[in-house]
């Protein structure tokens, strides 16, 4: 008898300190459900616009309301989920399939950081290493779904004797029930659609006859939402316990003379590259005798290339930095020496980019390519600060944060606006181009825009060829009878700024007589 009385009150500790934990989890997997089937109701079988932005404010606020009592982001990390929420805005505000490709990637990691945050991770405060190490965890409790509730309810609940424990052997068959259901349901209502006599079977069982429609299909697509709304909520509700957030781990040393060697061989390549550079590209020197190029043929080769060379000039001078057993003088000065002349190669890039769209206009691609430059250029400024004041390892951090920044500019401008809007000039002005130009549109590859530039293009069909305006009236003609006739881009989950500007410019063209 006294071993029980012992033994009572711990069971009983034990049942009442496992119940936070228990319910915390079940509160995951009611939100999660109601996420689940408000996201199919925004994206089931409609276009991308003011939907994703409301989805994304609603996992965040969720992500929020679910984090362990007192727990709260750090102030660094504080920035995460209105960035994310910006960014996902920009789906609602642009029509341009790239850059709203982008937003959305960039709105998921960075509401992914967010709902790290709500649970006490440090997020921006790590190395960046452990940077990508939670990114990569992120998405695996994601894709994990309700596991890692369920797991991590398990890891906070008390071991001790309970009815929750009597009733353990048979859990497993309750939850594979209760998975089970929905999986049933659609998969008898696609038999049913296919099959009358399994049809009429289902009815005399049950009483009930099913229609399949898109009841079978929405189901499902708010299963998945639900399923991974489980593990980005359960991210933000877990308790990660004792971490170093910005340990970095260790490193894989190599020694400094081998390094500086490597360093050294690579400043003698790039120092002849750049005297080359001067000598015909800034200098303007005979190319045509030296390389059989024109001076235009050769300006406008090779950005791509010297684009990926100075990014890997930098991952090389990064890690050499990084891998270094010392910090010694002829190291720092090797690596400085190599990012003053990767510098030089991005000018070379950048000026060749300039002469080649001066010459032929602009693409999406050349200004992408455009932005990547300066990126790079910023992150080079940001790699001799730190390898003067020994602070390389935030190379990375300054990295995403220049891309970030440059998202925003290009939101701001519309990469498909911009380039049209200068195109069209080109064509209406025909001073803007230089000798030897070409001042016309390309058609074929305007007709591939996104709507953002629709306004831009029906701006200059008077100014074109008969051959070229022919084809730009039929496919924007085209495009206007698709905004017309698509329910999934006319709902209101589905609104787009640019989307709906292009229609009413479309619109106004056809009553015009403009299109046909």
């Amino acid at each position: 008898m006294a071993d029980d009385a012992v033994v009572a009150p711990s069971a009983a500790a034990a049942t009442e300190a496992s119940r936070p934990a228990i319910r915390q989890a079940g509160r995951v997997i009611v939100i999660a459900g109601a996420l689940g089937v408000v996201g199919q109701l925004l994206f089931f079988d409609v276009g991308l616009g003011v939907n994703f932005p409301v989805a994304i404010a609603l996992l965040a606020g969720g992500g929020w309301l679910l984090r362990r009592r007192r727990t709260a982001p750090a102030r660094i990390d504080a920035w995460l989920a209105p960035a994310a929420i910006v960014f996902a805005s920009f789906a609602a505000i642009r029509a341009d399939p790239v850059l709203v490709a982008i937003d959305c990637l960039a709105s998921l990691g960075l509401v992914g950081g967010a709902l790290a945050s709500f649970s006490g991770r440090t997020v921006v405060g790590r190395s960046f290493g452990a940077l990508v190490a939670l990114g990569v965890a992120v998405l695996g409790w994601a894709v994990g779904g309700a596991f890692p509730a369920g797991a991590d309810a398990r890891a906070q609940a008390s071991h001790g004797v309970s009815i929750a424990r009597r009733a353990a052997p048979a859990m497993p068959i309750i939850r594979g029930l209760l998975l089970a259901i929905p999986v049933v349901i659609v998969f008898v209502a696609l038999f049913s659609s296919a099959d009358a006599v399994f049809a009429r079977v289902v009815d005399d069982l049950f009483g009930v006859e099913i229609d399949l429609g898109d009841v079978g299909w929405r189901l499902m697509a708010a299963l998945v939402l639900a399923w991974v709304a489980a593990g980005s909520l359960a991210l933000a509700a877990s308790n990660p316990g004792p971490q170093a957030a910005t340990a970095g781990g260790s490193r894989w040393r190599v020694g400094t003379t081998e390094l500086v060697t490597v360093l050294l061989a690579l400043d003698a390549v790039f120092a002849g590259f750049v005297i080359l550079q001067a000598a015909y590209l800034f200098g303007g020197l005979d190319t045509l005798q030296a390389s059989g190029l024109t001076y235009a043929e050769y300006a406008r080769r090779g950005f791509f290339e010297l684009v990926a060379v100075a990014v890997r000039a930098g991952g090389v001078i990064v890690g050499a930095e990084r891998m270094a057993r010392d910090r010694s003088v002829p190291l720092i000065a090797s690596a400085l020496t190599l990012t003053v002349l990767t510098a030089v190669v991005l000018v070379s890039a950048m000026l060749r980019l300039r002469l080649y769209h001066e010459t032929y206009g602009w693409t999406e691609l050349r200004l992408y390519v455009m932005a990547t430059i300066i990126i790079l250029a910023v992150a080079g400024i940001g790699l001799v600060v730190g390898l003067l004041a020994n602070r390389v390892a935030w190379i990375g951090h300054l990295l995403i944060a220049s891309t970030l920044a440059a998202g925003l500019v290009l939101n701001v401008i519309g990469p498909v606006r911009f380039i049209t809007e200068q195109n069209v000039a080109r064509v209406l002005d025909p001073s803007l181009v230089p000798p030897h130009g070409s001042s016309g549109i390309d058609e074929t590859y305007a007709a591939t825009l996104g709507d953002d530039a629709v306004p831009e293009l029906i701006r200059a069909l008077p100014a074109l060829d008969p051959r070229q305006a022919t084809y730009l009236r039929e496919e924007l003609g085209w495009r206007l009878d698709q905004l017309r006739g698509s329910d999934g881009l006319s709902a209101w989950q589905a609104w787009n700024a640019g989307r709906a500007g292009a229609r009413d410019a479309l619109e106004s063209a056809r009553a015009r007589g403009d299109l046909p």
